[in-house]
């Protein structure tokens, strides 16, 4: 049985900047949301630190996520918060 990729991102947006990413990263979330391999995909605001977001995804194996990286939405999305992002992990993960 293939293990499936868990994802935890987390995004901190630089000071002036967290409606820009928060609006940039809510465009992400439909046509992820359909793209093949994609189980979920959903985002979160931290309550007491609004800078900060993460995403939490599951896919269906590596491939599929290398190919979400390279679709146009986040190519453009990746431009639209150049420089807006003042810290970016990516974790990738299995389920225990």
């Amino acid at each position: 049985m293939t293990k499936i990729l868990t994802i935890v991102a987390r995004i901190e947006a630089q000071e002036g900047k967290t409606e820009l990413v928060k609006t940039e990263m809510l465009k992400l979330l439909d046509p992820t949301r359909k793209e093949v391999g994609c189980i979920q995909y959903d985002l979160h605001q931290d309550n007491e630190n609004p800078n900060v977001f993460v995403f939490h995804e599951q896919w269906e194996s590596e491939e599929c996520l290398q190919a979400h990286l390279d679709t146009p939405h986040i190519i453009n999305y990746v431009k639209a918060v150049d420089g807006s992002i003042a810290s970016f992990v990516l974790n990738r993960m299995t389920k225990l």
